[in-house]
């Protein structure tokens, strides 16, 4: 089950909000606790048990480091969990990898074993991780409720696709939470901007992005219009299901932290990444590369870390070669800018800052898009004209044509430039009564339109499901 969905829009969420409310505030963590469990089982009915099983492990190893902390006991429990939480991870997302390496790299036969990836796993794993790390480092107490740890790895508005929130993020909320107005209104006005991002703009992108798939015979616009509409489709796509999730969760009472600030605006490489999926990026700043010694040894040390680090964001992202030169061409250009070009960006304008982001990123997509490096491969030549390719045709101009109020409306909305207007003009407007009206329509309009766009369209894919 997805948010942007009839059966959650209009079956599972009003249920669980009535019955969430209705709930003594002792007893709400049990109705999440419950209602988390059901939202997963209709999306993973046969992994609802690995779910639990992951968060069996961390409660009865957290437990064991704080009651022995700072001894070898508490080592040895932090290590046991961290073994079986990649082990597990390992075994569900990356054994096919591993197996069809080996029997390319030295010639055997070992039968596939073709297990089906469990959604979210890559985020509640590392959720627990993170949770029974910060126990042993001191930075937060185990909790002794297997409810409350329950609770906090399986809260659905963030489950199945983050933003990856770390246990003293929430830690006093699953204790005692405030439900009021401001923030149930705040989380409704979240969920519905997301909403409207996902299945307006991103479902719209994912079918201008699909056609160059479907052309027998494309050109050079239609590869670079596949390649602008896929890089806007996974924008909106994850920075709308992040909304609807802080949405949620302040609905439910809960500050999940931000996870996307306009990233494509950004004038590096380096600030683009402080921008985008900001939390797991913040994972592996704190979990690794921190631990490895981050930038405070040698030039070649930092070097070194900034590639172990960017190989597992690659892996972390996929079971696949594309995945792990994805995120290593970016330990490259990161490692470059470090030691070059970010002052040599600093003496040029901003504009061209953000034109070189841009670029870097729709390129780097192309790579992420596609797990088969001979399509990446035909794409890139197919971009550049050297396929001979005709550099236009009717039917990229129509397709240009078509789609330029949308690409142009998602442009200008992967920028600030929407929210700081609408911030201007309603501190301007301030006090005035008919503000509150014209806030609310709107936001019943998109609410109206999604649910328009849901219902006429059978197209609705979600790319980090995957993850």
């Amino acid at each position: 089950m997805v948010f942007s969905s009839i059966q959650f829009l209009f079956y599972f969420m009003p249920i669980v909000m009535v019955g969430y409310f209705l709930t003594p505030d002792s007893h709400k963590n049990k109705t999440l606790f419950a209602s988390s469990l059901i939202f997963y089982f209709f999306g993973e009915p046969i992994y609802i048990g690995l779910l639990l099983f992951s968060i069996m492990i961390d409660y009865f190893h957290s437990r064991i480091i704080d009651h022995h902390f700072g001894s070898k006991k508490a080592t040895t429990a932090l290590m046991s969990s961290i073994i079986l939480n990649v082990g597990l991870l390992s075994i569900f997302k990356y054994s096919d990898f591993i197996i069809q390496n080996t029997n390319k790299w030295f010639s055997t036969e070992i039968p596939l074993l073709d297990i089906p990836l469990p959604i979210g796993i890559s985020f509640f794993t590392f959720q627990t991780m993170s949770y029974t790390i910060d126990v042993y480092r001191g930075h937060a107490k185990a909790q002794t409720s297997f409810l409350g740890l329950g609770t906090y790895v399986s809260l659905f508005p963030q489950l199945i696709a983050g933003p990856i929130v770390r246990y003293r993020t929430i830690s006093k909320d699953l204790i005692q939470r405030q439900h009021n107005f401001d923030k149930g209104f705040y989380g409704i006005t979240r969920f519905i901007i997301g909403l409207s991002k996902k299945v307006i703009l991103a479902n719209s992108f994912a079918v201008l992005a699909n056609e160059q798939l479907a052309a027998s015979q494309p050109d050079v616009l239609l590869y670079w219009l596949s390649g602008a509409a896929y890089m806007l489709q996974i924008y909106y796509d994850f920075s709308g299901y992040s909304d609807m999730a802080i949405g949620l969760g302040s609905i439910f009472g809960f500050r999940f932290p931000e996870n996307f600030n306009y990233p494509y605006s950004a004038g590096s490489i380096t600030e683009f990444w402080r921008r985008w999926h900001m939390t797991l990026g913040q994972w592996f700043r704190d979990y690794v590369y921190i631990p490895l010694g981050g930038n405070q040894k040698s030039p070649l040390r930092t070097l070194f870390n900034l590639f172990i680090v960017w190989a597992l964001t690659g892996l972390w992202h996929g079971a696949s070669w594309n995945y792990v030169l994805w995120g290593t061409g970016f330990a490259v250009i990161l490692g470059l800018e470090k030691k070059y070009l970010l002052n040599l960006l600093a003496k040029f304008p901003k504009g061209l800052g953000h034109i070189y982001v841009v670029m870097v990123m729709l390129l780097s997509f192309v790579l992420f898009r596609f797990e088969d490096l001979s399509v990446v491969s035909r794409v890139y030549q197919g971009m550049f004209g050297l396929s001979n390719l005709t550099l236009m045709s009717q039917e990229s101009l129509y397709l240009l044509k078509s789609y330029k109020v949308v690409l142009v409306l998602g442009i200008i909305g992967s920028t600030p430039m929407v929210a700081n207007i609408t911030c201007l003009f309603t501190n301007q407007m301030k006090g005035a009564k008919w503000i509150g009206i014209v806030e609310v329509a709107s936001l019943f309009f998109l609410f109206l339109l999604s649910t328009s766009y849901l219902v006429d369209g059978s197209f609705n894919p979600f790319l980090y499901f995957r993850f």
